[in-house]
């Protein structure tokens, strides 16, 4: 403890060291990236070189202005550089939704969904953004994602509701509409059939 709040050990010149960083993340939306991955993830240096941890070495022994912005942003870099390289590996066993954003039609859907939720998006709207037919787009999807394009919206739109409403105070009939619900009572349905509880249950078990 010398050595301050974020270095341990018993000599500063040890052939060994380890770097640890921390996410203090619990969501529905978190989980979804938790759930594609294992509980253990090793990357050995003849599979990845990152060039990214001597950096992060150099950065987290320092004691300098902005140490702490400079440490979370190389933390980020970091991990999806990790996944990445995880997820490339030839005998990677990915979830059908990573796969799927790097096709040119689907992944396009994925983000726009992902990125715009509120937006009253259609099976048609959709594809017209794509560039291609209805027809070919719900399949394409369907094929690729493993579940329709809708079934896809409603539960990217429902886990950012849960989410939002364990981390903000806002009211239901607002997240409602920030997550692309017409009233607190459409959400509050629609959020039931999903995980079984009201959306004020789910937010008095989480808070």
């Amino acid at each position: 403890m010398d050595l301050g709040v974020r270095a341990w050990g018993d000599r500063l010149d040890g052939s060994t060291v380890v770097l640890i960083g921390t996410y203090l993340l619990q969501g529905e939306i978190s989980n979804r990236l938790l759930d594609a991955l294992p509980p253990l993830l090793s990357l050995t240096s003849d599979v990845w070189q990152c060039p990214l941890t001597p950096l992060l070495t150099e950065e987290i022994v320092r004691d300098e202005p902005g140490q702490e912005v400079v440490l979370d942003r190389m933390l980020d870099l970091l991990v999806i550089a990790a996944l990445r390289a995880w997820f490339s590996r030839p005998e990677a066993a990915t979830r059908a939704w990573y796969s799927a954003l790097a096709d040119p039609v689907v992944g396009r859907v994925l983000r726009l969904v992902q990125d715009h939720p509120a937006h009253p998006w259609t099976v048609a709207s959709l594809a017209a953004k794509a560039g291609v037919s209805r027809a070919a787009m719900a399949r394409r999807f369907t094929d690729l994602v493993g579940e329709p394009p809708m079934t896809c919206l409603t539960g990217w739109r429902l886990a950012l509701a849960a989410d939002r409403l364990h981390d903000t105070d806002d009211t239901i009939g607002a997240i409602a509409r920030q997550v692309g619900y017409g009233s607190a009572f459409a959400l509050s349905s629609a959020f039931k059939r999903q995980y079984g509880v009201s959306p004020q249950e789910h937010r008095t078990r989480t808070a």
